[in-house]
C-alpha cells in the first residue's frame, strides 16, 4: 500500500510542477490558450487543479463545505503571483488533510450526482487517488501547453488564425 508520504511526494511534484510552470510563463503566457480548439490556459487549468483539491480534499475528505464553480475555472484569469499565493495556501491545506486522513474511511460528504469525477462512490482513499489523477493529467498537459506557448512565442511554430 502506497504511504502518504509517498502519496505527497508524487501528488506535490505534480502540483509544485503546475506552479513552476505558470510562475515561468508570467502574466501574459500564463493567461494565454494555445492555439488549439477548446484549448485551456496555464492558469486556468492551475486555477482547476486547485478547486479539484479544495473539493475533494478539503470537502468530501476532510469534511469542508464545498463552494465551487467548476465552468468558472476554466476561464480564469489574472495575476500570476496572487494564483501561487493561492496554490501555497491549497497546497499547505492539502497536506495538512492528506495527513489527518484515513484512507479506509468513507468520505465525510458524497460528491454530488452533478459533480464530474469517478461515476461510482469512493472511500477516502479512491477520493485521494482521483485528485493524484487529476494533478498527473492536468501536469502533463500543462507541460505541452508551455512548450506550444513558448514555440509560437519564438516563432519557431507558426499557427493559422
Amino acid at each position: 500500500m502506497l504511504s502518504k508520504d509517498d502519496y505527497w511526494y508524487f501528488s506535490d511534484r505534480a502540483l509544485t510542477g503546475m506552479m513552476s510552470i505558470v510562475a515561468g510563463l508570467g502574466d501574459e503566457l500564463a493567461n494565454e490558450r494555445p492555439p488549439l480548439a477548446g484549448a485551456n490556459s496555464p492558469f486556468a487549468l492551475l486555477t482547476h487543479c486547485l478547486g479539484v483539491i479544495d473539493a475533494w480534499v478539503g470537502g468530501f475528505v476532510s469534511g469542508r463545505p464545498v463552494d465551487r464553480d467548476r465552468d468558472a475555472e476554466f476561464g480564469a484569469r489574472g495575476d500570476v503571483s496572487a494564483l501561487l499565493s493561492t496554490a501555497a495556501d491549497v497546497r499547505e491545506r492539502f497536506h495538512h488533510d492528506l495527513l489527518a486522513a484515513d484512507p479506509a474511511k468513507p468520505l465525510r460528504a458524497q460528491p454530488p450526482e452533478s459533480f464530474e469525477g469517478p461515476d461510482r462512490e469512493l472511500d477516502t482513499g479512491a477520493a485521494l487517488q482521483h485528485v493524484y489523477e487529476e494533478l498527473a493529467q492536468h501536469h502533463g498537459q500543462m507541460e505541452q501547453m508551455r512548450d506550444l506557448l513558448l514555440a509560437v512565442r519564438r516563432g519557431e511554430l507558426v499557427v493559422a488564425r
